[in-house]
């Protein structure tokens, strides 16, 4: 593979993962906008997100064994076609419920853009090309994550919240095109699957287990704070405008870079100190967010950024440290429990919220925070011995 091949492989992936990502969290910002308009209640307007992320945790393990049997290809444009026409009901329904369950549509068949995705990379690139376009895949989830946050909020002001579906469904189709038809077909090749760890097998694992719980309760957590803000923020103290709370979402981009930091951290002073150092930052930083204040909110949303990758980041090198087989399949499991963690948070947050406002979402975080705070001091037990 030439390096202008790479390249624009690099492009093809970063295009697809980044598209991909987009649409999960497209309608975060204008949440309180949603709920003007279809006159509901926070809890069910935040299920536009939760739904989405309920469908990928449903849908993660069926596209990850379909991956490795079947051609990327067919699976990229069915994916990529469904989550494009999903997301054009969304921006034509004048119903909540209907606009909920194409979210839901959505999610179902996103990871047959990024799990098979992610699973034809490893399968098909030598192992000093592989580094370098997981590299791209890995930047394009957070660009992804901002981009689609960007876009909803600032599309919405002048235009309508409506366009922002449109929007990502173009770069969508556009980049689901261009990865059919630039990725190169996968070389046939037998697989031993008599030596792979089963789905089961690995849950049995305890020292695994506490790392998939890991991503849950960390996941719970940032996709609560982030979920649940703008409500915060558009009502007193601070009467945000929908295009300042977007701004907001900017901190994001912290975690283009804490993954790298955290993993090198945890080479060099184990996963559980790692995991410890990023809980605890996390905490205080969803702690601090009670400050009636935009400069603290700010500092705040900068440490749970960064705590949540550090805690992320460690969490899945230390599953990919101690396994020599069946990394793939550990992933994805650890997937599934990270967004059915991000989707129990919205829910049970959003009760709390209902009921006690923002200081019941920081409660409920703050619980949450005990899964990796214990996984990190076992860790670090197990490190030591």
């Amino acid at each position: 593979m030439t390096s202008e091949s790479t390249l624009r492989l690099q492009l093809a992936v970063f295009a697809l993962a980044a598209a991909s990502f987009t649409n999960i969290y497209l309608p975060q910002p204008v949440l309180p906008v949603l709920q003007e308009e279809f006159v509901s209640d926070t809890l069910t307007v935040s299920y536009t997100i939760a739904a989405v992320i309920l469908g990928i945790a449903l849908s993660i393990l069926p596209f990850g064994a379909l991956s490795d049997s079947d051609s990327i290809h067919p699976n990229i444009l069915t994916g990529g076609l469904v989550v494009d026409a999903a997301g054009l009901l969304c921006s034509l329904t004048h119903s909540l419920w209907l606009l909920i369950g194409a979210r839901f549509l959505q999610g179902l068949f996103i990871p047959a853009l990024t799990t098979c995705l992610a699973a034809y990379l490893a399968k098909t690139l030598p192992i000093e090309r592989l580094n370098v376009v997981m590299g791209a895949y890995v930047s394009a989830t957070v660009v992804g994550g901002l981009s689609g946050r960007l876009l909803g909020g600032w599309i919405h002001p002048p235009l309508d919240w409506r366009y922002a579906f449109v929007s990502a469904a173009a770069l969508t189709l556009l980049a689901t095109f261009a990865a059919v038809r630039i990725l190169p077909a996968e070389k046939k090749r037998r697989d031993n699957e008599a030596v792979q760890p089963s789905f089961r097998g690995l849950l049995s694992r305890w020292d695994l287990m506490r790392l998939f719980l890991t991503g849950a309760g960390g996941f719970f957590v940032f996709s609560s704070v982030f979920n649940y803000l703008p409500f915060r923020l558009a009502s007193e103290p601070f009467n945000y405008s929908t295009e300042t709370i977007t701004l907001l979402y900017l901190v994001y981009l912290v975690g283009a870079f804490t993954g790298p930091v955290a993993g090198n951290l945890s080479t060099r002073y184990g996963c559980g100190n790692t995991l410890i150092g990023g809980t605890v930052l996390l905490g205080a930083a969803v702690a601090s967010t009670l400050i009636p204040s935009g400069l603290a909110v700010v500092v705040s949303l900068v440490g749970t950024c960064a705590g949540f990758f550090a805690t992320h980041a460690a969490a899945v090198g230390g599953i990919n440290r101690k396994l020599s087989i069946g990394q793939g399949r550990a992933n994805a499991l650890y997937v599934l429990f990270y967004y059915l963690g991000g989707w129990s948070g919205i829910t049970l947050c959003g009760f709390a919220y209902s009921n006690t406002q923002w200081q019941g979402v920081v409660a409920c975080c703050l619980i949450a925070l005990v899964l990796p705070l214990l996984a990190g001091f076992v860790e670090r037990c197990d490190y030591r011995v």
